[in-house]
């Protein structure tokens, strides 16, 4: 996806519906709201995804964004949690006994309830914003800089940019995506979920959101492919036993973990719930969530013309406040 060089934007992780939150974040940038739209004279704002679910907001947060990309002061790409609402609302075709790409259980409906209970007197603008989000881009690749929610993948972007060269895929690619194992599978899976390797023993873990977890996510990045424990590539905030820990990471773990080395373009991820002061990765890396739905910092990463990220053009807002 083509993006202006000479032009500087505005990296923000994921909003989950904070809307004030954002706004907030937002004037702080220096953008201003004018005409129903928030924008800058000289900037462009880049959403990471997540836009929905779980927050107090989420139909207000929809209508900032989609109005500054409508209005051409921002861009935005598809995390997880937009896939989820349209593989949600996509009826499969003959290859599936079930009727939606995504399952109407009681697991996923839960995580999709705020959304759903915030837009149930507004159904036709729900319907218009599911629209909008197969439109959004799975990835954004400006050259001098990167943007996809979770993890980079080189041989998946490569594959899905020979069908959907700017990144944005069709219903058809959403209804494909409930063969596991499929192309359209795999993509959604890595692109906007990341690199998920299972727990060990059968085991399970109750996450900070309260949900039940056999997996845990990983640091895709990784780039030392031998002699790693599950503590070495472990990157969410719900720790590990410590006995797990150090166990060695089986060597067909290793070779699913795609890795992104320093010599490539900067790069921007959201979707990995981050705590604490905000902070690079690597001079090429930054996470932009830090659980802002959990009470944590909405983040932006203001990006002019350096070649390596700088860790103090990291801005943010405390989303409790």
């Amino acid at each position: 996806m083509w993006l202006d060089p000479a032009r500087n934007y505005d990296l923000i992780g994921d909003v989950h519906g904070c809307a004030q939150a954002l706004e907030r974040l937002l004037a702080l940038l220096g953008y201003h709201k004018r005409a129903g739209v928030w924008q800058h004279p000289q900037r462009q704002a880049v959403f990471l995804g997540d836009l929905i679910d779980r927050g107090p907001q989420i139909r207000e947060t929809l209508l900032i964004v989609h109005a500054m990309v409508d209005a051409g002061y921002a861009h935005c790409i598809m995390g997880n949690h937009e896939y989820y609402a349209l593989a949600w609302n996509t009826p499969v075709d003959d290859v599936s006994t079930q009727n939606y790409v995504r399952e109407h259980s009681p697991r996923h409906a839960r995580l999709q309830r705020e959304t759903h209970e915030q837009f149930a007197e507004h159904p036709y603008d729900w319907q218009d914003f599911n629209q909008w989000f197969l439109n959004l881009p799975l990835f954004i690749d400006a050259e001098r800089f990167r943007a996809v929610h979770a993890c980079w993948d080189d041989r998946l972007i490569n594959t899905l940019r020979a069908r959907f060269p700017d990144g944005r895929i069709d219903t058809g690619f959403i209804q494909q995506s409930v063969v596991s194992g499929s192309l359209a599978d795999q993509t959604f899976n890595r692109l906007l979920r990341g690199v998920n390797l299972p727990l060990p023993y059968g085991m399970s873990q109750i996450s900070q959101d309260g949900y039940r977890r056999s997996s845990f996510r990983t640091k895709f990045w990784q780039q030392e492919h031998t002699s790693l424990t599950y503590g070495d590539v472990v990157f969410q905030p719900d720790a590990l036993p410590e006995h797990i820990a150090q166990k060695p990471l089986p060597a067909q773990y290793l070779r699913q973990i795609s890795g992104y080395d320093e010599q490539q373009p900067l790069l921007f991820v959201g979707h990995y719930w981050r705590q604490g002061q905000p902070s690079l990765i690597r001079p090429n890396l930054a996470c932009l969530d830090y659980s802002a739905v959990n009470g944590g910092k909405l983040v932006a990463y203001r990006l002019g013309q350096e070649t390596r990220l700088l860790a103090h053009n990291f801005v943010w807002v405390d989303a409790h406040d």
